[in-house]
């Protein structure tokens, strides 16, 4: 089971908790992860990539094991210690202001 940690917002707009787990079919992807998410939980489509291109949103930020996965591949396997269940996947709200 894939573990995902979403932003309060998100968890609220799904009526989640802090952890989602998710049964993700090999290879585990952001965009397979992702997927699945937005196919078991639809209130979440569109907040975390676009509907369309399925681009992530500019102000979601994505991290695993300690590491920025925003700007990498949406088809790049995503660490062991992901896959295994062991570290959770990060979807955080990036904070912009001045």
């Amino acid at each position: 089971m894939i573990k995902v940690v979403l932003p309060a917002n998100l968890r609220t707009l799904a009526g989640l908790g802090s952890v989602v787990e998710l049964d993700v079919a090999a290879p585990i992807t952001q965009r397979s992860v992702l997927d699945v998410l937005e196919e078991n939980h639809p209130a979440l489509r569109g907040t975390i990539r676009d509907m369309e291109t399925k681009k992530r949103r500019p102000m979601i930020r994505f991290f695993a094991c300690e590491e920025d996965w925003s700007d990498a591949s949406p088809d790049t396997a995503l660490p062991e210690e992901v896959v295994s269940g062991k570290e959770p996947f990060l979807i955080i709200g990036a904070i912009a202001g001045g």
